[in-house]
């Protein structure tokens, strides 16, 4: 299956492709020197992965995905929740890997393999280990909000049909609940190859243009069913591996939620790079908004550390609660050696806000 690059539209597009570049060089060169900057890399690892999935047509809380992630949460995983823990370990291996890595055929392969870690993953764990970690702190401390997460499907999907969207159906097989059996007409090692060709093609373009070309070529090919959400991790790869976005793995699907579906899935393809352009701007926006919130908050919990004795605890909390989208008191008492009282007195120390609002749903953070 071949993308045809041709006849591109450039000075249609020229506007939104200068914008896009100017934002990401900005994001970039904030993110490079910013005092927080492995927090902001870590947190948009969270916020991209519940994008994701946000973008397909699924709801996932972003504190369930923290708290499942820090192996607190002793239940069994939703689907949902497995493929968005998935979408995060894949974001983190890319960081963590040569920027061209993911879109290399040895990258690609080992990607495609972590199917079988999703699978892993939504094994449940036995309930001698589920009990254990439920006696670690008290219930009706740490309990997020779980319970409300088919309500605010709900709600989600309902709000895309009112928009004009068609929510994506959940897979239905009782046999195959990860949408893991294979199509076999459905040559996905050949599909990759053509999209892996197109990126020849984008490498003669700007970063910018060239990224918004690949996305709308996976979207167009659809080389992974069953890894759809792959393509804007290895999108945001590309910008890594051309120097565009260095200092971080961009959030692309952070922009991407705010873009309408009509516009991202137009039969017309200058309006699909247009809106893959304004996602990539709109991504770039929210994270130097994010960079802001974060060095205020840093600076305002730092002023309680004056006075305070060398091995105090409250410089680790300051790290945690700068690095996750929320947490809770197991998350603080873990990372920083004391009790649930004592995490809970930390946090009262710090002025740290709480998100939920509730007695038994408690959980803090910067957003």
């Amino acid at each position: 299956m071949r993308y045809d690059l041709s006849a591109l539209p450039l000075t249609t597009l020229l506007p939104a492709m200068t914008k896009a570049e100017d934002m990401l060089a900005r994001l970039d060169e904030r993110v490079l020197r910013h005092v927080v900057a492995d927090g902001f890399r870590e947190r948009g690892h969270f916020f991209d992965a519940v994008g994701a999935l946000w973008v397909g047509g699924e709801l996932v809380h972003v504190e369930d995905l923290v708290l499942h992630d820090a192996r607190m949460d002793a239940r069994t995983p939703t689907h949902e929740l497995t493929i968005a823990h998935a979408v995060l370990r894949a974001r983190r291996r890319l960081w963590n890997a040569d920027p061209s890595w993911g879109l290399e055929a040895a990258g690609l392969a080992t990607l495609r393999g972590d199917i079988g870690e999703v699978e892993e993953t939504a094994t449940p764990r036995p309930a001698s280990v589920a009990s254990a970690e439920a006696d670690i702190e008290e219930d009706d401390e740490d309990d997020f909000g779980v319970d409300f997460a088919e309500i605010d499907a709900v709600i989600a999907r309902s709000d895309q049909v009112l928009n004009g969207e068609i929510p994506d159906a959940r897979p239905e097989s009782v046999d195959d609940p990860l949408g893991l059996i294979h199509d076999e007409d459905w040559d996905e090692g050949e599909r990759l190859e053509s999209w892996r060709a197109v990126i020849r093609q984008a490498d003669l373009l700007p970063p910018a243009l060239g990224a918004a070309v690949l996305f709308d070529a996976w979207e167009r090919i659809e080389p992974l069913r069953r890894q759809h959400w792959l393509g804007s991790l290895l999108v945001s790869a590309y910008l890594r591996s051309r120097g565009k976005v260095a200092s971080h793995l961009f959030s692309l699907n952070v922009g991407l939620k705010s873009v309408r579906h009509e516009r991202r899935r137009a039969p017309d393809r200058t309006t699909r790079l247009l809106a893959f352009l304004e996602a990539m701007a709109l991504s770039a926006d929210a994270g130097l908004k994010e960079l802001d919130r974060l060095s205020l908050a840093k600076l305002q919990m730092e002023r309680r550390l004056k006075d305070r004795r060398s091995n105090s605890s409250l410089p680790g909390v300051i790290e945690i609660v700068l690095s996750r989208p929320i947490v809770s008191a197991k998350m603080i008492a873990r990372h920083a050696g004391v009790t649930s009282r004592g995490a809970l007195n930390l946090v009262a120390e710090l002025g740290v806000r709480e998100m939920t609002g509730r007695g038994r749903y408690r959980g803090w953070g910067v957003l």
